[in-house]
């Protein structure tokens, strides 16, 4: 049975405590690993490795040798494509041909984007009077910010990770990383990674483990100095609370409802489409995924039409059959949770358009954690399954008439991610766009990302903007330094 270890100071361990959990494969309910549970020697071991890396040969590093680096990881992690790949989607269950296409190239990106960031950046320059007439220049230092604990989801594990690995690296902190329990696999491999170009011991590590045990020692640790985290907004309430012993800073994406909204103008097959792969890739474990879909009357019924046309055409089955558009969810827990929620939209007098419940497999497959993309319709919005996340392969179409009563439903919610317009017309796009209470809108379109641009939530759905420059905000510490001539 393979193992997946720790990574810590530069080398794969065990626990000391000799305790692994089970890794299971979506698909199957099969045993795929045993997995090291990490406690508090190993937390202790990663932390101070990472902060003894801060002085040691990754903290006097020269920016271009780190840059460099960053190039290198990247580079590498594309020369094994494939055993990323392979991974990913043995964890998740998600179709080789999203991964393939979305998780590894981001994963490779998320290091090549913030090196060239920090190419990029300015420093601030200025020079002024002084009272007593002489003059002073004042200029500004970016400093790593230092230990970052990185708590990473299960949904886009290699992905959302280096998200964060990337630029808090490339700012030359260092990071203590712990993955979904669920999806440990990617997480080990990029330590391979880091070991085959030469990362420095202690700039890297990976402490395996819960949230309940090994993610509570970590973000409760003193010698953590900053805690980004992604997921449910119940988790980040409880890191937030942990960042407030020592002041820590704190960047949070969590959970989100997002609303499509569609006018009669739109281009229809393209509004569509979109909405097809908003609502059920990934099997809708997509935090930017849209679950509240708001079509304009004139065109409800053909939208509806169109959209349950499309969303039947979609297969379910294995990771690695490429014709495959849809895997199961991720855990056991996680469909139950999400079949829960169908039985409650049902109770609750939905009509169920599409799907409702779990899919009959054959074979190995019988015991894997199947669900069904899920239409329904008819629902109020004060709804279950209309105010809160299922993170599942669902979503609830509503119509609506005018331009205000629809901004008014999009917005009437606890969340703040991300949100979807549809319309030909450029000035409705941008007006409505600017009235939704969401970090990002996409206009006749779903997933488009510059990785320059600002990324985070509001409302319930999070604190703090990263990407590009952005991020820089959140893994320095700018310093000015005032010299009076």
């Amino acid at each position: 049975m393979k193992k997946v270890q720790h990574y810590i100071n530069g080398q794969f361990m065990d626990s000391a405590c000799g305790e692994f959990f089970d890794n299971y494969n979506p698909a199957t309910a099969e045993i795929i690993s045993k997995v090291a549970l990490g406690r508090e020697p190993e937390v202790n071991a990663a932390i101070a490795a990472a902060k003894a890396a801060l002085t040691g040969e990754w903290g006097q590093m020269k920016l271009n040798d780190r840059i460099a680096m960053m190039y290198e990881i990247a580079n590498e992690i594309d020369r094994r494509f494939d055993d990323f790949l392979e991974a990913e989607c043995l964890d998740t269950g998600k179709p080789y041909s999203i991964a393939r296409h979305i998780d590894i190239p981001r994963g490779a990106a998320n290091f090549k984007v913030f090196a060239d960031t920090m190419k990029a950046v300015a420093d601030e320059a200025y020079r002024a009077d002084t009272p007593d007439g002489k003059k002073m220049f004042n200029y500004s230092i970016r400093k790593p910010k230092g230990v970052i604990a990185v708590i990473s989801p299960w949904n886009l594990p290699l992905l959302l990770m280096t998200w964060k690995v990337g630029p808090a690296m490339a700012c030359g902190n260092t990071v203590v990383v712990k993955p979904s329990q669920v999806t440990p696999t990617t997480t080990s491999l990029l330590g391979e990674v880091m070991s085959k170009v030469g990362v420095p011991a202690g700039a890297y590590n990976v402490v395996q483990g819960k949230g309940s045990i090994t993610g509570n020692l970590i973000t409760a640790h003193k010698d953590i100095d900053a805690i980004t985290f992604t997921g449910e907004t119940s988790t980040g309430e409880m890191i937030m609370q942990a960042c407030s012993k020592g002041v820590r800073d704190v960047s949070l994406e969590l959970g989100g409802k997002n609303p499509a909204i569609i006018f009669a103008d739109c281009d229809i097959k393209k509004a569509v489409h979109e909405t097809t792969r908003s609502a059920f890739a990934n099997s809708g474990q997509v935090c930017l995924g849209t679950e509240r879909v708001y079509v304009q009357r004139p065109i409800f019924d053909e939208f509806l039409k169109e959209l349950k046309e499309s969303a039947s055409k979609l297969k379910v089955g294995v990771q690695n059959d490429e014709s495959v558009d849809m895997g199961p969810v991720v855990s056991a827990a996680h469909r139950d949770k999400v079949l829960e929620f169908y039985d409650i939209a049902k109770k609750e007098g939905a009509n169920v358009i599409l799907g409702g419940g779990a899919p009959k497999m054959e074979g190995n497959l019988k015991d894997g954690f199947w669900v069904e993309p899920t239409i329904w319709t008819g629902l109020p919005e004060t709804a279950t399954v209309v105010k809160e996340e299922v993170f599942g392969p669902c979503c609830h179409v509503q119509p609506f008439d005018t331009e205000e009563e629809v901004i008014k439903m999009a917005n009437d919610t606890k969340y703040g991610l991300a949100a979807t317009v549809f319309t030909e017309n450029l000035d409705k796009a941008h007006r409505v766009a600017s009235q939704i209470d969401a970090g990002i809108v996409w206009i006749n379109s779903w997933f488009l990302r510059d990785l320059r641009t600002p990324f985070g939530g509001m409302k319930g759905s999070g604190i703090g903007r990263e990407g590009g420059h952005h991020s820089l905000e959140f893994y320095t510490e700018l310093k000015n330094v005032c010299i009076k001539m």
